[in-house]
């Protein structure tokens, strides 16, 4: 909404009647807030102007101060507060608090929200509903970040065991909405006394606001998130290297000096007492460690900000604060470069991003080679997520896994794979990644693609190139892995608690058909239940209860062993609900044909 520079096309005051209009509307948008709390946003005596832009915001703020709450449908009832309002009354609205400050770097970007990117209390989520304004809040801090709007309730999100889309951020913190108040702070008055923006903590308020856009910036398609560092489109190229490198670690420092939530925790202010040299040698232990155990040659390049926020900090020791600045680099673009001058990797600045990039790593240093790798106890999966799923039916997991075939058996050689075994998508994709890292075939001058050799050129291509056409010499990197699973054998693994079964091809999609038979009379047809490991005779009988009427179940003709469940009536809605609800089958598995429809 506020990601990109838009010029205001009219700034106004508003009327009296207007000022009390607005004032009735947050009243019934936030419930939760005291005739105070309006007045600490809305000041009755104050003068109220109403900006328009051309996206069809409306933008409510105080004369010559701060912009205190908004709407994206220039109608006025959806009003959304600022982060201004919300740092002068934090409990306008409820907030979902991330679960770790590294997770901001995202939300600060304009990404939306995710529920595995959240923090679940130990009395669950509170009841609420799609459409619903929400605040994001960074652990140990009452200061919110971003605002956005629910996409789910909380009955659905329990249903889609607390996986898919939270919020669609609409408004974070450093955006032009954010910046249009000059970056000012909100004044040192009541629970956010104190704030100093000469914090040397946060970014210079003279430094554009979309430097910390160009490091934060994703996309996140489906349920998992496919971040994309965006190109920047600051006013000044000269402090956009360095506004990147302070956002991210800026945002989680954004806290009220008075509020005892925000104390520092013991190992952190031990953390603060390590020397300068210490801190140099935990960011080279984390950098190392990251090489070993999770920066793979097909994530290459790489930018400096994914590397630091994805990899760097995870592999620090628990409980540690780690701050570049406190190092002797101070920033992390000059960290990279003196590794890069020293051989264990490579790295250039990106002429557009103005951001670092890794591009490649020295497996063969003397300290790549001598640094023996820790083994981290990975992170209890959340109590609450195992007790919702718990409570309900045993979830029905379905994968698509892949076999070597005759066409790749020279790659699985060559890195010494097992033939017989069964790959996930991500497995598989490491396999030729790893034939490509032996063999040294990244390309020289674009470390993004990748030369194909002999063997890698036949097991991607040969037979699927037209006589007379010419083969390929080079590949993109983000191409191979796809290409390399199309050359495998495709199965299908189904589980359910003990049950699991591994078939070969794709898996075929549950079909339910409504048709008119004798008249006037509806049948629905239900197939493709052993696909899902359901048996017929017992799901009948199961519905026969439920929609009570006759069921009966029948071996579809031409396929031995293959039955459909015939149930009377047009209960198709139903009973696609139902193999959703209690069966745990996919949505995008279940296909449905209504005859009746003319």
């Amino acid at each position: 909404m506020f990601k990109k520079p838009v010029d205001v096309k009219t700034v106004q005051r508003l009327s009296g009647a207007d000022k009390k209009k607005l004032r009735r509307t947050a009243k019934e948008r936030f419930p939760q807030a005291s005739d105070a709390d309006l007045d600490a946003i809305l000041p009755p005596k104050g003068e109220i102007t109403v900006a328009k832009y051309p996206n069809h915001a409306l933008v409510y703020g105080i004369e010559g101060e701060f912009p205190m709450i908004f709407n994206i449908d220039a109608r006025g009832h959806d009003l959304f507060p600022t982060v201004y309002a919300l740092w002068k009354v934090p409990h306008l609205l409820p907030a979902f608090t991330l679960k770790g400050g590294e997770v901001s770097r995202y939300v600060i970007g304009g990404a939306d929200l995710m529920f595995p990117g959240i923090s679940i209390p130990t009395e669950g989520f509170p009841s609420f509903e799609a459409g619903q304004p929400w605040a994001v809040k960074v652990p140990g801090n009452p200061a919110p970040i971003a605002v956005g709007i629910t996409t789910m309730s909380s009955t659905e999100v329990l249903k889609a065991g607390l996986r898919g889309k939270a919020l669609r951020i609409v408004h974070y913190y450093r955006d032009m909405l954010w910046d249009s108040a000059d970056g000012r702070y909100v004044p040192n008055e009541g629970f956010y006394e104190d704030i100093v923006v000469e914090d040397p903590n946060f970014v210079s308020t003279s430094q554009s606001p979309d430097s910390a856009e160009g490091t934060a910036e994703v996309t996140h398609d489906s349920e998992d998130a496919a971040v994309d560092i965006s190109e920047s489109h600051a006013a000044d190229p000269g402090t956009h290297s360095e506004a990147i490198e302070e956002t991210i670690h800026g945002v989680n420092e954004l806290k009220l000096p008075e509020d005892k939530s925000t104390e520092q925790a013991p190992d952190e202010k031990e953390h603060q007492n390590l020397t300068t040299e210490e801190i140099d040698s935990l960011l080279d232990k984390c950098l190392l460690q990251a090489l070993y155990t999770s920066i793979k040659e097909k994530d290459l390049p790489m930018p400096g900000s994914t590397l630091w926020s994805n990899h760097i900090l995870p592999c620090r020791p628990p409980g540690v604060t780690l701050d570049i600045k406190k190092s002797s680099h101070k920033k992390l673009s000059k960290w990279l470069q003196s590794k890069s001058s020293s051989g264990l990797i490579s790295a250039k600045e990106d002429k557009y991003k103005k951001e670092v990039i890794l591009v490649a790593i020295n497996r063969k240093h003397p300290d790549y080679m001598a640094f023996k790798p820790e083994k981290r106890v990975q992170e209890p999966v959340e109590q609450e997520k195992a007790v919702a799923e718990s409570s309900a039916t045993k979830q029905l997991e379905v994968a698509e896994i892949y076999k070597p075939s005759s066409h790749v058996k020279a790659i699985f050689v060559a890195v010494e794979a097992d033939m017989e075994k069964y790959y996930s998508a991500s497995e598989a994709s490491d396999i030729v990644f790893r034939y490509v890292e032996k063999e040294n075939l990244v390309k020289p001058t674009d470390r993004a693609k990748v030369i194909l050799d002999v063997a890698l050129c036949d097991s991607l291509y040969k037979g699927a190139i037209k006589k007379g056409s010419a083969y390929p010499t080079e590949i993109h990197k983000k191409d191979l892995g796809s290409t390399f699973l199309n050359r495998m054998q495709v199965h299908h693994k189904v589980s359910r608690g003990t049950q699991e079964v591994i078939r070969k091809g794709a898996i075929r999609t549950v079909q339910i058909m409504t048709e008119r038979r004798q008249g006037n009379k509806k049948m629905t047809r239900l197939s493709g239940l052993e696909c899902f490991l359901m048996d017929p005779d017992s799901l009948a009988s199961e519905l026969q209860k439920k929609f009570a009427c006759s069921t009966t179940t029948a071996e579809l003709p031409g396929k031995k062993g293959q039955y459909e469940v015939l149930v009377q009536g047009g209960v198709i809605d139903d009973l696609a609900k139902h193999l959703v609800d209690h069966y745990g089958v996919p949505k995008r598995y279940i296909e449905v044909y209504d005859k009746t429809k003319r």
